[in-house]
C-alpha cells in the first residue's frame, strides 16, 4: 500500500536549517518520542560492537556519524566497511552485519526482500533512507567550462558509441564550447554498487538505455572499471578526457569539474543542494508500514530541478536482531536521524532529509527491537 500523496514539498535547504527551526524539530505531531531524535549524548552508557557494510557513497556520513556518536558512547564500536551496496546488502543477508547502507532499496526481481526477511526471523526487513547524495557526472577536460550534457548524450557516452570530445552529440549540447578531439575514457563502477543502479535507472527513464539497471555494470557497455567512489573520483582526477559519476561529496572533495545534466524539460541544471532538492521533494513512499522505500522521478519536469539523486538506505531488521545487536543499532541510528545527525552531512557535500521523510525515519527508528 502506498503512502497517500507526495513527499511535502520541503527543500533540502531548508532541511538544512532543521536544528534552527523547531517547527521542523517537532513536525510528527503525534506526540511520540520519535519526533525529537535524541542527540549522540542520550544513550551514554552503551557497549558493544555494531558492524555494518555497504554503500560508499555514506562513507564520509558514516565516519562522521561514527566519529560524532564514540565520543559520546566510549563503550560502542561502529565497525563499516565502505564494500559497495551489493557486497553490504548480501552480508546482512548473510547475518554477518547488523544493518547494510545500499543506495537502492532491496530490490523485489532478485528477491531480496524475502532473503533479508528470512535472515530478520521474528520481523521484516526495513529500508530506512538517511543520506541524500545527489550523483554528479564528473569530468577532466582542461580548458572545457560548464560542459552540459543532455541523457541521450551521456548514454551514447557510457555506452561506448560516443568516444570523442568533439562528437556532434556533445557539440549539439555546447554550441558555443571549444571542444578537443580527445579520446572519451568512460569510467564506471567495477564492484556492484547502488550508484550504478540509480545511474543507469536515469539512462532508462530518460535516454533508452538498452540493458536493464542493475548494481553491477553491463559488461556490453565497456567502458574502464573503478571500485568505490573513492576509486572513481580518483580514476577521473589522474585521467585527461575522463568522464564519471560519482557521488557529490566525492565530485567536491576530489575538486572535480561538474557537468550540467538536462533534465525532463530539456533544461541544462547545474547540481547544487537546491537543484537536487526540487527531485528528491517529489519522491513517493512506497513501501508498506516502516519499509520507507522510495519511488524518485528521473525524468522530473520541475524547472531547476537536477535530475540524478541517490538516496542511501540503512537496511535493517525492523524486528529479529538480538536485543543487544538492536539496542545498538537502534540507537546509532537515532543519532543519524536527529537534527543533530542529520546537520553533521551539510558541511560533507550531502544534504540532510526533507523534514517530512525524516518524520518517517524516525518513527520507523524507533520501532526497531
Amino acid at each position: 500500500m502506498k503512502y497517500a500523496g507526495r513527499l511535502a514539498a520541503v527543500t533540502l535547504v531548508g532541511a538544512l536549517s532543521l536544528a534552527a527551526c523547531g517547527t521542523d524539530d517537532n513536525s510528527t505531531g503525534s506526540g511520540t518520542s520519535s519526533a525529537a531524535a535524541p542527540s549522540a549524548g542520550s544513550d551514554a552508557g552503551l557497549s558493544g560492537t555494531i558492524n555494518a557494510a555497504g554503500s560508499s557513497a555514506q562513507a564520509n556520513a558514516i565516519d562522521e556519524w561514527k566519529k560524532n556518536f564514540q565520543q559520546t558512547n566510549s563503550g560502542v564500536s561502529v565497525n563499516y566497511q565502505p564494500s559497495g551496496s551489493g557486497a553490504g546488502v548480501q552480508a546482512f543477508i548473510q547475518g554477518t552485519v547488523a544493518f547494510a547502507g545500499s543506495d537502492s532499496a532491496l530490490k523485489d526481481d532478485k528477491g531480496e526482500p524475502a532473503q533479508a526477511d528470512a535472515r530478520c526471523k521474528t520481523g521484516k526487513a526495513i529500508n530506512l533512507p538517511m543520506v541524500t547524495g545527489p550523483v554528479a557526472v564528473v569530468y577532466n577536460l582542461p580548458g572545457v567550462e560548464g560542459l552540459q550534457l543532455s541523457p541521450k548524450t551521456l548514454a551514447g557516452i557510457f555506452n561506448s558509441k560516443i568516444t570523442k570530445w568533439d562528437d556532434a552529440a556533445i557539440k549539439a549540447d555546447n554550441p558555443d564550447a571549444k571542444l578537443p578531439s580527445t579520446p572519451i575514457q568512460a569510467f564506471h563502477r567495477a564492484d556492484e554498487s547502488g550508484t550504478s543502479d540509480n545511474f543507469t535507472k536515469f539512462l532508462s527513464k530518460t535516454a533508452g538505455w538498452p540493458y536493464e539497471p542493475a548494481k553491477a555494470w553491463p559488461a556490453e557497455a565497456k567502458g574502464q572499471g573503478a571500485n568505490g567512489s573513492d576509486g572513481i573520483a580518483q580514476a577521473v582526477k589522474g585521467a585527461e578526457g575522463a568522464i564519471s559519476y560519482v557521488e557529490l561529496s566525492y565530485a567536491e572533495n576530489s575538486s572535480l569539474t561538474k557537468a550540467k545534466v538536462a533534465n525532463g524539460s530539456g533544461e541544462f541544471v547545474e547540481l547544487t543542494p537546491e537543484s537536487a532538492a526540487k527531485t528528491v521533494e517529489a519522491a513517493e513512499v512506497v513501501g508498506q508500514g516502516n519499509d520507507l522505500k522510495l519511488d524518485i522521478d528521473y525524468a522530473t519536469k520541475a524547472a531547476g530541478a537536477y535530475p540524478i539523486v541517490l538516496v542511501t538506505y540503512e537496511i535493517t531488521c525492523e524486528k529479529g536482531l538480538p536485543a543487544e545487536e538492536a539496542k545498538l543499532v537502534k540507537s546509532f541510528l537515532t543519532y543519524t536521524a536527529s537534527d543533530e545527525g542529520q546537520k553533521a552531512l551539510t558541511g560533507l557535500g550531502y544534504a540532510p532529509l526533507p523534514a517530512s521523510l525524516l518524520t518517517k525515519v524516525r518513527t520507523a527508528v524507533e520501532a526497531i527491537s
